[in-house]
């Protein structure tokens, strides 16, 4: 598909109004993108050869150029992120321990028996399969969520051009066992008191209630990581 000059300005536009540059220079730098590809056109030259074929590139760095990116934290962006790849390893972790608590894979059994002695009960008891894959379930979730935060973050931190990135991944590394140590912890505390507290229905307490709480307190750590390896901002967030 061939680049055409509306194409490099709506997207060199986008690029810059999601720098955070303010709307009124976006413009002037549209208008002037406008007249250079113009010129270059008269020149014999295509607009994907001016641009270089990246246009989010060169406008991301035209706009450094010009001092007119400001300094953001991206801290909502960050909690978002991290929130995002903790997700599903907290619903993983979630049915993990529903399996164990619910017997589900339990091949026990309890009936009624009719004998010439009258009714008997006999009771099967078999060790909970439900036990050992939950302890090895929920290590793996534990893994899962350390690479899917990372990638999250990252991906994240880049696609708005933040700075300090590896700062903030360096630290987000080192950090982030402790922060889902705190997220796991939290999590065992809601079932502790849902089993103590709630009793019957613990299951409708826990189940929404401990998965929000590991990925808000993920999303919480990452922020905090975020905002102690950021340069000083000159813009909010």
């Amino acid at each position: 598909m061939t680049l055409t000059v509306d194409d490099a300005i709506h997207t060199a536009t986008k690029t810059w109004r999601r720098l955070g540059i303010e709307e009124a220079t976006a413009e002037e730098m549209a208008e002037e993108l406008a007249a250079d590809l113009t010129a270059a056109s008269s020149d014999g030259r295509s607009v994907a050869d001016y641009m270089g074929g990246n246009v989010e590139a060169l406008a991301t760095s035209w706009a450094n150029e010009r001092g007119l990116v400001p300094v953001r934290p991206h801290l909502k962006e960050t909690a978002v992120a991290a929130a995002q790849g903790a997700a599903l390893p907290a619903l993983a972790a979630l049915v993990f321990w529903f399996v164990n608590v619910s017997h589900l894979l339990d091949p026990s059994s309890e009936y009624m028996r009719t004998t010439l002695d009258g009714q008997v009960w006999e009771i099967r008891h078999f060790p909970n399969p439900g036990v050992p894959v939950m302890w090895v379930g929920l290590p793996l979730c534990v893994v899962a969520a350390f690479f899917l935060i990372r990638r999250a973050v990252r991906g994240t931190l880049q696609y708005h051009h933040a700075p300090a990135i590896e700062a903030t991944m360096r630290t987000l590394t080192k950090a982030l066992p402790v922060i889902l140590a705190a997220a796991a912890v939290l999590a065992v505390a809601i079932g502790y008191f849902g089993d103590r507290v709630i009793g019957t229905y613990q299951l409708v307490f826990i189940a929404p209630m401990a998965p929000a709480a590991m990925i808000g307190a993920v999303a919480a750590g990452a922020a905090w990581v975020r905002n102690r390896t950021c340069p000083s901002v000159t813009a909010g967030s």
